[in-house]
């Protein structure tokens, strides 16, 4: 039984993916500073905690790694996002999604690693998006902190090879509840048009994904980034997107 570290865990993609390896058997520690929604898997457990809290998140990864005996995959999916224009950005919101988005990615990294490269394994993943891809409107400072991540990635796989492993799935457009909180049935329906095909991705299906570049049959892959977009970047241009602009 593996032990899992889930940031973000209580809804959208990071609850679909901690179901998904709890199904599979493994043990998964949720870090998340709300409980989760609905009725958890068995294998899932919730422990409080605020990414941009570095020393919070040590203590967090600390004593799971204590009480299990190991750390085998850990998933930085905290995220948030604010729509707005670049002439509309404050510097608290800016700041906020750097902090979440970007360093609490790093920071959880940072601790999980020193205990992989002690045990001489483990896999870091994380969830990017294709807005690091290039430009999308009205999310300027969300698309620089995930475009950061993919850079992390690289670096840390070059740092940490052979025995740790990362990656980090770039989903595009996904029905989730911060998606849904952003966005009018009018723009849903303007950014489906636009996905070759001509739908948004379930939570389940980005979950699939990590649930794979964590297992044996990915273990000659690291320092890559997972795009998992319905062809949405395969060749459209953001003109196609009118007022949806971003897709995440």
């Amino acid at each position: 039984m593996r032990t899992v570290i889930i940031s973000g865990a209580s809804s959208g993609i990071g609850e679909a993916t901690a179901d998904r390896f709890a199904q599979g058997g493994d043990r998964v520690v949720n870090l998340d500073v709300i409980p989760p929604t609905g009725d958890p898997h068995p294998n899932v457990r919730w422990i409080k905690a605020d990414v941009t809290d570095w020393q919070g998140v040590r203590d967090a990864v600390t004593a799971t790694h204590e009480e299990f005996g190991s750390l085998d995959v850990v998933i930085a999916n905290a995220g948030i996002s604010v729509r707005h224009g670049v002439l509309d950005i404050t510097e608290a919101d800016a700041r906020r999604v750097v902090d979440v988005n970007l360093l609490g990615v790093l920071g959880l990294w940072r601790v999980a690693a020193e205990h992989m490269v002690a045990q001489r394994s483990g896999v870091l993943l994380a969830t990017a998006s294709v807005n690091g891809l290039r430009g999308y409107p009205f999310y300027a400072d969300y698309n620089a902190t995930k475009a950061g991540i993919v850079a992390l990635c690289r670096t840390f796989a070059l740092e940490l090879s052979p025995h740790v492993r990362t990656a980090c799935v770039s989903p595009g457009a996904v029905l989730t509840p911060m998606q849904l909180a952003e966005y009018t049935g009018d723009m849903l329906d303007e950014t489906n048009r636009a996905i070759p095909l001509h739908r948004h991705a379930s939570p389940a299906e980005i979950a699939s994904t990590f649930h794979f570049l964590a297992s044996d049959e990915a273990r000659f892959i690291t320092g890559q980034e997972f795009v998992v977009d319905g062809g949405e970047t395969a060749g459209a241009t953001t003109a196609v997107y009118g007022t949806a602009g971003a897709t995440r």
